[in-house]
């Protein structure tokens, strides 16, 4: 019974080394700001892009930047059944981002998220499961071009 509960406390009290991955203490630095944002494009996709990127409009940093930011969102079907309704489909997001730099230079970005999946019969589950998807492919996307955007010197 002693042995039990020494293990026990001994995996209790030494770590593995696990750490959250969005923690504080592992995110990246991010020394930029957005001094103007516009959008045109999907309007749902731009509001979770805002949102994301507000974030980076408040203090002003030593990268400053000016974003035009062009998103849009597709769906394919990518297979049907015997009867010709779908079985499987691919949504696509697209953020075509134009940044112009303190120095009035002009770099352009891409960003391209897709994912692959199949039918639901219940066609309200689907949409559901299809704003899901979207709603997930932006957050990614929008990831993405933070990282990129602080990866600009």
């Amino acid at each position: 019974m002693l042995k039990k509960i020494i293990i026990i406390l001994f995996l209790f009290l030494s770590s593995c080394g696990y750490k959250a991955m969005y923690s504080n203490e592992n995110n990246i630095k991010h020394d930029f700001s957005i001094s103007k944002l516009t959008f045109t494009g999907d309007k749902n996709l731009n509001i979770r892009i805002k949102t994301k990127l507000n974030n980076y409009t408040l203090a002003e940093k030593d990268k400053n930047f000016i974003l035009e930011i062009s998103s849009s969102t597709k769906k394919i079907t990518i297979a049907k059944n015997r009867a010709g309704n779908a079985t499987s489909f691919k949504n696509t997001v697209k953020i075509d981002v134009r940044v112009q730099l303190e120095n009035n230079s002009v770099k352009k970005l891409q960003i391209i998220q897709d994912f692959t999946y199949d039918s639901i019969e219940n066609q309200f589950d689907l949409k559901k499961y299809e704003r899901e998807i979207q709603n997930n492919l932006t957050e990614t996307a929008t990831d993405k071009l933070i990282i990129k955007l602080s990866n600009i010197k």
